[in-house]
């Protein structure tokens, strides 16, 4: 009799379906957990960095892009992808440097989040970076942003309001301002 906790399902295959500059999805035969078979398609890409950059006027740095797979111009936290054996803390860095021209003298881990587990292998890594100093942004060729420093609390509202429907971008700002609100009961 099968352990009805016993959840896990058995790879039996696996196809590649397509392969991109970023991504490949793969399809996998699996054996369930009652005997039968069944197909997972899963996208199979880098893992990710997310920057909660906020200056000492308490405004987060934003970007703001295109996304074609939203088909419009959103309101996000400076992030990217990591680069073969990159470590998230310097991903983070470089992406916020690259993408903003800012320089953090402390960058502290937050969390790491997977985007969407039932079909995707990424997870974002995201940091809260503090002590803002200016450097010079130099995005890849293919990034067109603009960037934008709002007041953390703002944040907050545009992210309770509905406004911001970027996964990372909600976790990070609901995460960062309670640590910074911690830290301000602190002292």
């Amino acid at each position: 009799m099968r352990n009805p906790t016993d959840l896990n399902e058995l790879t039996l295959g696996e196809e590649i379906k397509y392969k991109g500059r970023i991504f490949r999805v793969v399809q996998y035969r699996m054996r369930m957990p009652d005997g039968r078979e069944s197909l997972r398609d899963v996208v199979e890409c880098p893992n990710a960095v997310a920057v909660v950059a906020v200056d000492n006027d308490s405004r987060v740095v934003m970007v703001r892009q295109f996304r074609r797979s939203a088909d419009a111009v959103l309101l996000e936290l400076p992030a990217g992808k990591m680069e073969p054996g990159e470590k998230p803390s310097d991903a983070a860095r470089r992406e916020l440097e690259e993408e903003t021209g800012c320089i953090a003298r402390d960058m502290r881990y937050l969390f790491a989040g997977r985007v969407s587990p039932g079909y995707s292998t990424e997870i974002v890594h995201i940091f809260l970076a503090t002590g803002l100093a200016a450097g010079r942004a130099h995005p890849d060729e293919n990034e067109f942003l603009h960037v934008e420093r709002i007041p953390l609390t703002e944040m907050i509202g545009h992210v309770m309001e509905g406004d911001i429907d970027d996964g990372k971008t909600i976790a990070g700002i609901l995460a960062a301002a309670r640590i910074l609100d911690e830290s301000d009961k602190e002292h």
